[in-house]
């Protein structure tokens, strides 16, 4: 009989404290790493997140918790990385021991600055893990309808289709439905764009565009991210499946979305720094619409992705959003 795997995760943000929930369901223990010595002892006293999903409560006796990235790579067989893409690289600079045999499982929504890649992609070049051990994590899924057990669908991605199975088995629950795909790339760059695309419908309701508009919006989005997977990594897919259109809509939509949010407050008239800062949370749609327009430049024959490029222009061109959104209604159908 083969050794049950043991599961961790990395981070201490709402999906992250969303996915040791999902993962407490099944598992008699679950390894968790969070840098902030105040959030373990809080936890581990008031047995909540004191910043996150405070309302979800844990059995400690399920919970390994450590301020110990190392502690907890070596005690798990699953790693689940749920940190930003801005701040995931200063984390793993801590990584010492050799994680080259361990399942890395992204559920990281966005691309690494530091070296461009996937995050999947980063794991395989610069810590050796096979392609085989890297799955990936999407939706539609937000993390406080987990708390509320609601139900919900999640999409795990992995070319070992079998090891993809054992991980959403893991996943599944009362209020959680699961399915595989072997698009590993393909889903992890659509998990990036949504976001993007969340912030766009955010501008568009803050600038006061309406439901018709916004249903335009989100046509086009879809499209758009089919175009640009379609680019980046060519292979048999349907783009309407749940892990892309879902995942897409929900993130759009949802009150509960913080890149919608993010986007909302911008074409409210509010700075980047000034949203960031009331926020209080990591709008991913922000860093990786950076990384989207970068690598689209690079490539010699550029796909048409107006949306991602109104976005850019109002986040990191500073331009008026009134008047991106304005050109970017001549050119959506």
């Amino acid at each position: 009989m083969e050794k049950p795997l043991k599961y961790a995760v990395f981070g201490a943000g709402s999906w992250a404290t969303a996915i040791v929930k999902m993962l407490c369901e099944n598992l008699d223990e679950v390894g968790w790493y969070m840098r902030s010595i105040y959030t373990k002892e809080h936890l581990l006293k008031e047995q909540h997140n004191p910043n996150y999903l405070s309302s979800v409560e844990f059995h400690l006796e399920q919970l390994k918790l450590s301020n110990d990235i190392n502690e907890i790579a070596a005690y798990a067989d699953v790693l689940v990385f749920v940190i930003p893409s801005a701040f995931i690289h200063g984390e793993l600079e801590k990584l010492h021991i050799d994680i080259s045999d361990k399942i890395i499982v992204s559920a990281v929504k966005g691309i690494m600055p530091e070296s461009g890649l996937l995050v999947g992609e980063h794991f395989h070049e610069y810590y050796k893990v096979p392609y085989d051990n890297i799955a990936v994590i999407a939706g539609p899924c937000h993390a406080e309808e987990v708390a509320l057990e609601r139900l919900s669908y999640l999409t795990i991605s992995c070319s070992d289709e079998k090891k993809a199975k054992t991980i959403a088995n893991q996943f599944k629950s009362d209020y959680i439905k699961t399915k595989v795909s072997d698009d590993v790339i393909g889903v992890e760059y659509a998990v990036m764009l949504k976001n993007i695309y969340a912030i766009a419908a955010g501008i568009a309701h803050g600038l006061g565009y309406g439901d018709n508009f916004q249903s335009v919006l989100m046509s086009n989005s879809i499209r758009e991210m089919k175009r640009f997977i379609k680019k980046v990594h060519k292979m048999k897919r349907n783009i309407n499946n749940s892990a892309y259109l879902g995942d897409l809509l929900v993130t759009g939509y949802s009150v509960f979305s913080r890149n919608r949010m993010f986007g909302n407050m911008i074409g409210k008239g509010y700075t980047v720094k000034s949203a960031q800062m009331e926020m209080n949370m990591v709008a991913e749609g922000y860093y990786a619409t950076k990384s989207a327009y970068l690598l689209n430049q690079k490539n010699t024959r550029k796909t048409s992705m107006p949306i991602i490029n109104a976005v850019y222009e109002v986040l990191y061109e500073n331009k008026n959003p009134k008047k991106v959104f304005k050109k970017l209604t001549d050119r959506l159908d």
